[in-house]
C-alpha cells in the first residue's frame, strides 16, 4: 500500500525534465525500462519497457509498481500489449500522485505536477514510430476527483498533435461509458477504438452540474 505522506506541494517535486537527467539507473535495466522518476517517491511520471511501438495506458495515478516488480494492473497491462501486438507498453496516469486507494488522492489538483505529467506524456509520444495508440484505462475512480477529467482533456489536446489513436479494452461501465480498468480483464482482450474527446468533454458537462 502507499498511502500519501502529504500533499505533493509539499514534496518538493522535480520536474520531467530534472527526473530525467538525475537518473541513476540503480537496480534496473535502463535498455529495457523506462522510469522516471527512477527512484521511490510520492510522484511517477512514467513506468514502462523500451521498445518502437509502445501501448500507452493512461490509468488514473500510479500505485507501488516499479521496474520488475509490476503490480496485477501492469502485469494485466503488459498481457493485453503483446496480445494487441505491441512491442512494449508504457504505464501512464491522469495524475501523477502515488497512491493505492484513490480516496487517498489529494483534493485539489497541483498545478505544477500537472504541467510536469504532460511534459512526460508528450515524451512518451514523441518516442512512437507511428501515430501513438492510447488506451484509457481508468476505470470509473475519474469521478473521485473532480480535476481528473478536466487533466484528461489537456491530454487529449496534447494527444491531437501527433494523431493519437484512442483505445478502451473491455465492456465500458453502463453509467456514463467509463473506460474498463485493466485488472480483471482477460489477456486477449482486444482493443476497441474510443471517441475520448467526446466522453471526456460529456463527462465534465455532467460533474460541473
Amino acid at each position: 500500500m502507499h498511502i500519501p505522506k502529504s500533499t505533493t506541494d509539499k514534496v518538493g517535486v522535480l520536474s520531467f525534465a530534472d527526473a530525467m537527467s538525475q537518473r541513476t539507473y540503480f537496480g534496473y535495466n535502463p535498455d529495457a525500462w523506462l522510469y522516471v522518476p527512477d527512484f521511490y517517491t510520492e510522484y511517477r511520471y512514467i513506468l514502462g519497457t523500451i521498445g518502437k511501438n509502445p501501448l500507452i495506458a493512461i490509468g488514473v495515478n500510479p500505485s507501488t509498481a516499479e521496474p520488475d516488480h509490476l503490480d496485477n494492473t501492469l502485469k494485466s497491462v503488459q498481457r493485453i500489449a503483446d496480445f494487441n501486438g505491441y512491442d512494449s507498453f508504457i504505464m501512464f496516469n491522469v495524475y501523477a500522485q502515488r497512491a493505492t486507494a484513490p480516496e487517498d488522492m489529494e483534493r485539489d489538483c497541483n498545478l505544477q505536477l500537472h504541467r510536469e505529467n504532460l511534459k512526460a506524456l508528450e515524451y512518451v509520444l514523441q518516442l512512437c514510430a507511428a501515430p501513438p495508440s492510447i488506451w484509457a484505462a481508468w476505470g470509473t475512480v475519474i469521478e473521485m476527483r473532480a480535476y481528473l477529467p478536466r487533466c484528461v482533456l489537456d491530454m487529449i489536446e496534447l494527444g491531437e498533435k501527433y494523431n493519437a489513436c484512442w483505445y478502451t479494452a473491455g465492456a465500458r461501465s453502463k453509467k456514463r461509458g467509463h473506460p474498463h480498468h485493466p485488472l480483471y480483464l482477460k489477456k486477449d482482450a482486444p482493443l476497441d477504438p474510443f471517441d475520448a474527446r467526446i466522453y471526456c468533454e460529456s463527462l465534465v458537462e455532467t460533474l460541473s452540474r
